[in-house]
């Protein structure tokens, strides 16, 4: 039999009802849950943040799929249980972004009362004002969900760098936050001061100190994360260009290891940071 290709949503929606039918569908899928596959969307998000990182272009529609699979996967299951199906996440989405863009979707929203010649595209002709726009209607939405928090509707799920990133962001609004870098790098500072004040004492006591150096580190990393906000810089990307850059350098030292006929072992540290700059000088040039 020649298997048709598909290249509309129904086609997917028709093959994931298929899979999770409860006599001829697949025994794996049949079996699963919100909570089951929640680790499997988290991967397929990595993978797409992954593969754009990596300017693998031809990769990414495939990883697209994977992670569209996945909201398909948690519209089935809901559909089952008679809470909501695809078209109503559809419909959400499409809701949400017209109520946020009123500067293309609402004519009369943005216009100056007293000169209704000025169009919303004129009343918004910047990004930032756009931005700007977004998060005051981000900030009503809250009021109208009766969120007694400004950080109320932030996922305890997400990675920690980047909730800190956004519990930050989010008080900055509100006036919350240093103006000027100075202090943001102040703060920096003072933190690893606090960090080595407790580590000194790490050996007499471990039992007692640990706890404390394990808190003065998360805020280290908490005000580490503040001044890459303050220079405009994601913190979960930098970090995962860092993570790959010490990647890159370090399968240069295996190979200059692996030249020199000797194990790891019988290096010296000494030159094994001297391969480390020859490797960090070759990509470097």
């Amino acid at each position: 039999m020649t298997v048709k290709p598909h290249s509309n949503i129904q086609s997917l929606l028709d093959i994931m009802q298929k899979l999770r039918d409860p006599v001829d569908g697949c025994p794996w899928d049949k079996q699963q849950t919100f909570q089951s596959i929640l680790p499997f969307t988290l991967e397929e998000a990595y993978e797409v943040a992954d593969t754009i990182e990596r300017h693998a272009w031809h990769e990414l529609p495939d990883e697209l799929g994977d992670l569209l699979f996945q909201v398909v996967f948690y519209s089935q299951i809901a559909s089952e249980q008679g809470m909501f199906d695809f078209s109503t996440v559809v419909e959400r989405i499409c809701a949400k972004l017209t109520r946020r863009h009123p500067h293309i979707f609402d004519t009369q929203s943005l216009l100056n009362s007293n000169d209704t010649s000025v169009g919303v595209q004129q009343a918004l002709q910047t990004a930032t004002e756009v931005k700007q726009n977004w998060d005051d209607i981000k900030a009503q939405e809250r009021v109208q969900k009766k969120q007694l928090s400004h950080l109320d509707d932030i996922p305890q799920a997400l990675p920690a760098l980047k909730r800190a990133a956004k519990i930050q962001k989010r008080v900055a609004k509100v006036g919350f936050d240093w103006p000027e870098l100075e202090p943001v790098v102040g703060k920096v500072h003072e933190e690893i001061d606090e960090v080595l004040a407790e580590a000194k004492c790490l050996a007499s006591d471990p039992e007692t100190y640990q706890p404390k150096v394990v808190d003065e580190i998360g805020d280290l990393l908490f005000a580490v994360v503040n001044l890459a906000r303050h220079l405009n810089v994601d913190p979960e990307t930098a970090l995962r260009q860092a993570n790959n850059k010490f990647e890159q350098r370090f399968r240069g030292v295996e190979a200059c290891v692996s030249e020199s006929g000797k194990s790891f072992e019988q290096h010296s540290l000494e030159e094994l940071d001297s391969y480390w700059d020859q490797v960090k000088l070759q990509q470097k040039n």
